[in-house]
């Protein structure tokens, strides 16, 4: 919510100031150009607790870690539970099993 808050301040910013350059005929391209600098500049220097709120929630949602359904996280721990009871059996994740092939051989 955090990164949609930031972007719509941003557009908000930009709008205006770009029908502004238009108005005064300075070109699409210049207009984007200088409308867009503009909204950046003030964006940067007056709305950082929004740009810090966004990349944090941009960060969270790209770093963390897939959420397991409640089946994959019983499933586990009873692997867990079981390995735990135990201790004699090596568990090898590395190694492929002996029916899977691989593409070409």
């Amino acid at each position: 919510m955090a990164f949609l808050k930031y972007t719509l301040i941003r557009l908000a910013l930009f709008a205006p100031l770009f029908a502004l350059f238009l108005y005064l005929q300075l070109g699409v391209l210049l207009a984007a150009l200088c409308a867009g600098m503009m909204s950046f500049a003030v964006s940067f220097l007056f709305f950082q607790k929004q740009r810090d709120a966004a990349t944090a929630t941009l960060h969270h949602r790209f770093s963390a870690k897939p959420m397991r359904s409640a089946g994959e996280v019983a499933d586990a721990e009873a692997e867990d539970r079981l390995v735990d009871e135990n201790p004699d059996i090596a568990v090898r994740t590395d190694n492929r099993p002996k029916d899977s092939r691989q593409p070409g051989a």
